[in-house]
């Protein structure tokens, strides 16, 4: 029996993948590759987030006063891990992860909430007009009134893709088609 998705994926890079998708598509087998090359056939390669997660939830759960010193511990130890095992992600996206998961207790940062599906597509959208100087001005003034550098607060949130895709797009390397294409596809995973 042929396995589902690698027939999907085969038949998503011959048939409906530009070059930009290409070198993305490159990238994660360069790290899958290092990921099988490091751990072998082992069943149960380290998954950074849910150990973060797992030594968070733990913290959280009854250390008492030491936990913001203990917090920072695990979080040194979450980017440690993502140099080591993702060296070609740069400070922000390490943050990033960071920030989704390792949850913020005390409910401050509001930035391990990931927005729905429509959200993100607005967002998108909003980001891209702003970009291209056809945004409504009142819209742009309304959205910096409420949520200061909102483009910016908009970027961080951004998975990598859709900023490799906003990227593409913004420099006229794909087309609106593609672009609009592209962005359904990275929103519906």
């Amino acid at each position: 029996m042929a396995d589902t998705g690698l027939v999907q994926a085969l038949e998503y890079i011959l048939n409906r993948s530009n070059e930009s998708s290409i070198e993305v598509l490159a990238e994660a087998v360069v790290r899958r590759r290092r990921e099988l090359s490091m751990f072998g056939a082992m069943v149960n390669i380290p998954d950074p987030e849910r150990l973060a997660k797992e030594i968070s939830g733990r913290l959280d759960a009854g250390i008492g006063s030491g936990i913001e010193s203990l917090k920072k511990s695990v979080r040194d130890m979450t980017v440690r891990i993502i140099r080591e095992h993702a060296p070609e992600l740069n400070d922000d996206q390490i943050e990033e992860l960071c920030r989704a998961w390792i949850p913020d207790t005390a409910g401050q940062s509001g930035q391990s909430v990931k927005p729905s599906r429509d959200m993100l597509l607005s967002m998108i959208e909003q980001f891209v007009m702003f970009s291209r100087g056809t945004m409504n001005q009142k819209i742009e003034k309304d959205l910096r009134d409420e949520l200061g550098s909102w483009p910016e607060r908009y970027w961080n949130i951004f998975p990598p893709v859709v900023r490799l895709i906003i990227t593409d797009f913004l420099k006229d390397r794909i087309t609106e088609e593609e672009f609009y294409s592209k962005i359904g596809m990275a929103v519906e995973f």
